[in-house]
């Protein structure tokens, strides 16, 4: 019988084929919305960053020991993006992904708040992520646990403003729940 018990933890090296998956498989809904060559390059990127050892951490989500979200934690702005100019040397999430098959579950939330205890275990009381407006679940995700834009961190890719939130993981009622 099965237990449908949600695990968020750390990534292992042996898992690295199935992130890539389950991450292409969650953000496939914008190949769409975006020229074909915007998608290869996004997916690219996906690809990129999970192959790529930048992250601080990367976390999954399972549920009887199938894979079925992911989210990298990275330590700045230059780890996550290149981008050291920003000036975010704090928690930075990237690529919340959750396989259409489990959306709804609370899957995305659970890795958010996975992602804030470990940042205040690192020492470190906030926490930003990016996004843009072809993802509307998840803004209205990020505004409902208590991100706050923070625009002094958002970049131009191409013609796509990446928006930035940020949060201040001891004032949140996430961690509570």
């Amino acid at each position: 019988m099965s237990s449908n018990r949600l695990i968020i933890r750390e990534s292992q090296p042996n898992e690295i084929d199935k992130i890539k998956k389950v991450l292409i498989d969650a953000y496939e809904q914008y190949a769409a919305i975006l020229s074909k060559e915007q998608w290869e390059n996004y997916k690219n990127s996906i690809i990129d960053a999970t192959d790529n050892s930048h992250t601080k951490t990367k976390l999954v989500a399972t549920v009887d020991n199938v894979l079925l979200g992911a989210c990298f934690i990275y330590d700045s702005a230059e780890k996550a993006y290149g981008l050291p100019e920003l000036e975010i040397n704090y928690p930075i999430i990237r690529l919340i992904g959750v396989s259409p098959k489990a959306r709804g579950l609370g899957i995305a939330t659970e890795l958010i708040k996975a992602s804030c205890n470990l940042s205040l275990e690192w020492g470190s009381e906030r926490i930003v992520l990016h996004t843009s407006d072809m993802m509307e679940s998840a803004i209205k995700l990020y505004e409902k646990i208590g991100f706050k834009r923070a625009k002094q961190y958002e970049f131009m890719n191409g013609n796509i403003l990446v928006k930035s939130y940020e949060l201040n993981i001891k004032d949140t009622a996430i961690l509570a729940n």
